[in-house]
């Protein structure tokens, strides 16, 4: 916020019927800050609004992060006043607000809009929301190829309300994508100089049906503020702006972290009981039925475990720390997965890596158990049986925590959603395998 006043001055400006001050105060207030406000004082929203000017109280909506939230401030005004607001909107914006509403409001917002800025949005709804389509905004600009800087110059005069990037988009007649240009050759360059001549023809696009999660790899990639969104034929269909990739980065993460947890993706903290209900339980009988299996196992070895009971004690140890070492193996292999950095060239050397991970903390973590062990039940072998399934464990977790979400990935299955049950399970079964497996053949030297 301005260093020159806090959200409490802010607030009392706001709330005052001082037009002039709050004109005065307002072009150096960032949006975001006032939507805390709004936030802290929800019984104060009509009033804080009403003193706003229409292109504000547009980006206040903007800066909301959830369409219904931003729909409810909408629904605060007139229909005469919500028309204004709407055409100070970005039609992206609008877009994605109307995209989560039922079609009777859809409709109401949309019958408020001008011709073409309704037609914009009709056609942005065509496109699947989480693809570069669906996330792009047609409102930029772009320059002819043949024109002289002259010229385009003048263009750029007439239309710096648009916000000018510090790089734009080269077409021809056709809209058909050639190349781009930056502010400062065009400013360098002479008046009759073509803008053909000074483009890049290099231009990194994005196809409008990319999956929003690639293009968020491509601006990391590249760094860009700015994509342009082609079709088949390099038709010039829009842009994405950084901001609307941050968005994306965001809800990605989001989404791979409750899916990790075996939640639903669109699952988040104001979450209804119903919802979330929903949302866990699915997962939480698929880990009842792993629970059963893991259970299954251990059944198998009733009679060693009647002999020696302490068993009974130590085995939840070494099933809970290989499900900690394959959770971690896990995690850096999705990880990679989602930003493409696990590729075929160097899928070997990761794979050699986790190996080796699992072998050496597999040695050390045997070691630490197999003496606590020993001292525990007083005998070594009990130590030796512990330590070495603790051992064995630890490297399959690790090759477990590799493998599913890599297979996983191979058949098209979000490795995010179902890796954590499959490595739970793998080092729960093996765990109490190789454990109670180990304790049986030595079963003479523990009783």
């Amino acid at each position: 916020m301005n260093n020159k006043i806090n959200k409490e001055e802010l607030k009392k400006i706001l709330l005052s019927d001082d037009i002039e001050k709050i004109k005065k105060i307002i072009a150096n207030i960032h949006p975001a800050d006032i939507l805390d406000i709004l936030h802290e004082d929800e019984n104060s929203i009509k009033k804080l609004m009403d003193n706003l000017p229409n292109s504000v109280v547009a980006s206040v909506i903007e800066e909301e992060d959830d369409e219904d939230d931003q729909y409810e401030l909408l629904k605060l005004f007139s229909d005469f006043k919500q028309r204004k607001i709407l055409d100070e909107m970005a039609n992206d914006e609008i877009t994605d607000l109307v995209g989560e509403l039922e079609e009777k409001e859809k409709q109401d917002i949309l019958n408020k809009m001008d011709k073409d800025d309704k037609e914009d949005v009709e056609r942005l709804l065509t496109f699947e929301p989480d693809t570069a389509g669906g996330i792009m905004t047609t409102e930029y600009i772009s320059i002819r190829a043949l024109n002289t800087v002259e010229k385009t110059l003048k263009y750029l005069q007439e239309n710096i309300e648009q916000d000018a990037a510090y790089y734009l988009y080269v077409v021809d007649f056709q809209n058909i994508l050639k190349g781009v240009v930056s502010l400062r050759d065009i400013v360098t360059n002479s008046f009759d100089t073509k803008i053909i001549d000074i483009t890049n023809p290099n231009v990194k696009t994005i196809m409008y049906n990319e999956d929003q999660e690639e293009v968020a790899k491509k601006f990391q990639k590249y760094g860009f503020i700015l994509m342009p969104v082609v079709d088949e034929m390099d038709h010039l269909l829009g842009v994405i702006e950084f901001d609307d990739i941050i968005d994306v980065i965001q809800e990605e993460n989001t989404e791979d972290i409750n899916l990790l947890g075996g939640v639903d993706s669109e699952e988040r903290l104001d979450s209804t009981v119903s919802e979330s209900f929903k949302s866990r339980i699915p997962w939480l009988i698929v880990n009842l039925f792993t629970a059963v299996l893991a259970a299954s196992v251990v059944s198998f070895f009733e009679g060693t475990i009647a002999q020696v009971v302490t068993l009974a004690t130590v085995m939840p140890i070494v099933t809970g720390m290989g499900g900690n070492a394959g959770t971690q193996s896990l995690t850096i292999v999705v990880r990679g997965l989602s930003l493409g950095e696990l590729t075929k060239e160097n899928a070997i050397k990761i794979m050699l890596k986790e190996i080796a991970v699992g072998f050496i903390s597999g040695i050390v973590i045997g070691i630490l158990v197999a003496l606590g062990s020993m001292v525990f039940e007083g005998n070594p072998i009990f130590g030796v049986v512990t330590g070495l399934a603790m051992f064995l464990n630890m490297i399959l977790a690790n090759i477990a925590g590799y493998f599913i979400p890599v297979i996983l990935e191979k058949l098209h299955i979000d490795p995010a959603l179902a890796s954590g049950v499959f490595v739970t399970t793998v080092t729960d079964v093996l765990g109490f395998f190789f454990f109670l497996g180990l304790a049986t053949i030595f079963l003479p030297y523990l009783i």
